[in-house]
């Protein structure tokens, strides 16, 4: 993920302003608040600024997974060009989803909240539709979850840990 953080920082931070690439990054799957707080930490970009702009990035997408992914799947999945991609993707979330054990709720925030390769907004709002989890729920959960992993990353990208050490 790292590398690929590194990349946008690098092709797109003088194409387009820090703080467009900080949000295109953090809408993206994979890369999320996490990358988007890379990318930010690396162009410079004021955490103070770089936080709201990561967190909306990777809330923006969630809504629309929770509520249209199961239906948009079952359209992709009678062409078998596309058959596959969905199988494989909804194979992956609910080898996933053995993480909830714990609770739904709880389980759902520290997938999403806990920055693991993998785990994030994008894989926990579609292991939550597949699962028929409330969507007040759900939603609840990404978002805290988003607020969890952007403290975390916070504190590794911009090196703030050594302020709580020292």
């Amino acid at each position: 993920m790292e590398s690929i953080a590194v990349w946008f920082a690098e092709h797109l931070g003088h194409v387009i302003s820090a703080k467009a690439v900080v949000f295109i990054v953090s809408l993206l799957p994979i890369l999320e608040c996490r990358g988007g707080l890379l990318v930010a930490s690396l162009l410079q970009v004021n955490i103070a600024e770089a936080i709201p702009i990561c967190v909306i990035g990777n809330l923006l997408p969630i809504p629309f997974i929770l509520l249209f992914i199961r239906q948009v799947f079952a359209w992709m999945k009678k062409w078998s060009v596309t058959r596959g991609i969905v199988e494989k993707l909804e194979k992956r979330a609910m080898n996933k989803s053995g993480a909830l054990e714990g609770g739904e709720f709880i389980g759902l925030l520290l997938f999403v909240g806990i920055p693991l390769p993998g785990t994030g907004g994008w894989t926990g709002s579609l292991i939550a539709s597949l699962l028929g989890m409330d969507f007040k729920k759900a939603i609840l959960a990404c978002f805290l979850g988003v607020l969890m992993a952007t403290v975390i990353m916070s504190i590794v990208s911009y090196g703030l840990l050594a302020n709580f050490v020292y």
